[in-house]
């Protein structure tokens, strides 16, 4: 007896998408009395810290990531930065860009857009083919652009320059201030692209997210990958028509494209038995559906939990470091 059905399993990406949203949204609510505490003066913060919030400088950790592999060592300063980074990687490289699908909050909320859109529209909406790859390329373009300048470009002196700046050290309290002193034009190009959304899936994560490019270059390389067997496949496309990426999965023996999310909707869409699996290569006999979920969740929380355990988790940032320097954030612009 299956642990978890093929149909149920799409309920549960739904559970673990919202609970990891609002554990990430208290987060953000704990840093925000950390920092409300600094900047009313108290001379002890009515909470600690989280380390979490450093999910939110992915440019930062990629610095963090050259730094460690030219000195070995990993930069004290916004650790968990590079330790989520790497989490992060380390399951699209075994599950799958399933970051996206499974644990991103924006990834979450792009969903629930596309959703409403369909309730409110009926539908949604594609775009022109030769459009559609065009705009899929911006993505890459833009992770390419950050790869250079930092990965290539950026000189080694200057890696610990960056590292030990004050705007490295407040960089999470500026990306606080982007949430909640929002300018006119963040209102304006955060309320456009939820509009698109509501309209074409995923938009965002489509065609606009460097880090969305990374993780779906890596997976690549992931062992897991829907295979379907022709055999049993009756074509009925139902598969390709519910895939959120728009993929052709009825025409594939194997789907390797990047821009798989390993969200196992087309599974839950076909209506024959063991004809799509979210599967190794190597193992012959019919997985489980609740494998893969637990691969992910499992991955996640052990390279989190490495990181903690190594104790590269914890800023070395203290209290008085951030009364020190939270005045200074309106003056550090760059």
């Amino acid at each position: 007896m299956n642990i978890l059905s093929t149909k149920s399993v799409s309920t549960v990406r739904i559970v673990v998408q919202w609970c990891f949203m609002f554990w990430v949204v208290g987060i953000g609510i704990r840093f925000g009395l950390f920092v409300n505490a600094v900047e009313s003066g108290a001379t002890a913060p009515l909470v600690s810290r989280p380390p979490g919030v450093e999910g939110f400088l992915p440019i930062g950790a990629l610095t963090s990531l050259k730094n460690w592999l030219v000195s070995g060592e990993i930069h004290p300063v916004h650790p968990a930065s590079l330790v989520i980074f790497l989490a992060i990687l380390l399951m699209s490289l075994l599950a799958k860009k399933s970051f996206c699908s499974w644990l991103c909050p924006v990834g979450t909320l792009s969903e629930a857009a596309y959703k409403i859109g369909t309730k409110l529209f009926g539908r949604n909406f594609r775009l022109w083919r030769w459009l559609d790859i065009a705009l899929r390329s911006v993505k890459y373009l833009l992770l390419l652009l950050f790869v250079k300048l930092i990965l290539i470009d950026m000189p080694t002196e200057a890696l610990s320059g960056f590292l030990d700046a004050p705007y490295w050290a407040v960089s999470d309290v500026k990306m606080l201030h982007f949430f909640t002193r929002m300018s006119v034009t963040t209102v304006v190009v955060l309320t456009s692209l939820t509009f698109l959304s509501l309209f074409y899936k995923n938009f965002w994560c489509r065609y606009l997210c460097p880090y969305g490019a990374l993780l779906g270059l890596a997976s690549m390389a992931s062992p897991f990958k829907i295979r379907r067997d022709s055999v049993g496949c009756t074509g009925c496309q139902r598969c390709s028509n519910a895939c959120p990426s728009g993929l052709p999965v009825h025409s594939c023996a194997t789907v390797s494209s990047p821009e798989c999310t390993g969200c196992l909707t087309c599974v839950v869409n076909c209506p024959e038995q063991n004809v799509l699996a979210m599967q190794p290569a190597f193992w012959k006999r019919s997985v489980p559906v609740w494998v893969f979920p637990v691969v992910v969740i499992f991955v996640f929380m052990a390279a989190i939990g490495a990181g903690m355990a190594s104790r590269h988790w914890h800023s070395s940032l203290s209290y008085s470091d951030y009364q020190r320097l939270i005045p200074l954030v309106p003056y550090l612009s760059h």
